[in-house]
């Protein structure tokens, strides 16, 4: 596919260059994970790649759209998915970034957490993919599995450009994803079956990378 040039993305050259020289998968994940985590401190956002980059903080779904717009730039397609958790249960969806190398899936993710993170090509489908973050996708209160479902990909040409450079929050691509088909990942008679975080996993989920004390957040 074409890669996304300067002229149409609506970048500045200097934010442009910034993203050009994320070429590589990993090179856009140790940039993600370079930036501290977005709380949200003011109230909910969406922010575009532009303001990411300007106020240099993100969370999942502002890191999926910034890995987007540099696998585009790098002459990928720019491509986004959402996991889903079981309603009710008062954890949050989570938003990653989709590659592919050699014909198989990864997946670059902005997380606070030391789980549900970047993920190597090595998944056959989207389905294999979002199924490796089932046993690490817990409530960190009582240790229950929470993922249930994964959405068919976005593919974020279908919006043009302009939420590369736009100064509103994106929420029109958080709805897209949630009309997205979801596809579910437990059959409903085993749910019964599974096993909630041990102890131990649930000493790891409880690590995060930037505490909301942090003035950079």
């Amino acid at each position: 596919m074409r890669r996304l040039t300067l002229e149409q993305s609506g970048l500045t050259r200097e934010e442009y260059r910034k993203l050009a020289r994320l070429t590589t998968p990993i090179k856009i994940q140790d940039f993600l994970d370079s930036l501290p985590m977005n709380w949200e401190k003011k109230g909910d956002t969406h922010l575009s790649p532009r303001r990411v980059l300007r106020e240099g903080k993100a969370h999942c779904i502002e890191g999926a759209l910034l890995a987007a717009t540099a696998l585009w730039i790098a002459g990928e397609p720019p491509v986004i998915m959402n996991l889903s958790a079981r309603m009710g249960k008062g954890d949050d969806d989570h938003v990653v970034a989709l590659y592919k190398r050699g014909g198989r899936y990864g997946a670059i993710s902005k997380t606070n957490h030391a789980t549900i993170r970047f993920r190597d090509p090595v998944y056959r489908t989207p389905r294999e993919l979002a199924l490796s973050y089932f046993h690490e996708w817990f409530m960190n209160s009582t240790g229950e599995k929470t993922l249930e479902c994964y959405s068919k990909p976005l593919d974020m040409r279908r919006f043009g450009t302009d939420w590369i450079t736009t100064e509103k929050d994106v929420w029109e691509v958080d709805d897209a994803l949630a009309e997205r088909k979801h596809y579910f990942l437990v059959p409903k008679g085993n749910w019964r079956h599974v096993r909630g975080a041990d102890s131990m996993e649930l000493k790891a989920g409880r690590l995060i990378e930037w505490p909301e004390t942090d003035s950079r957040t």
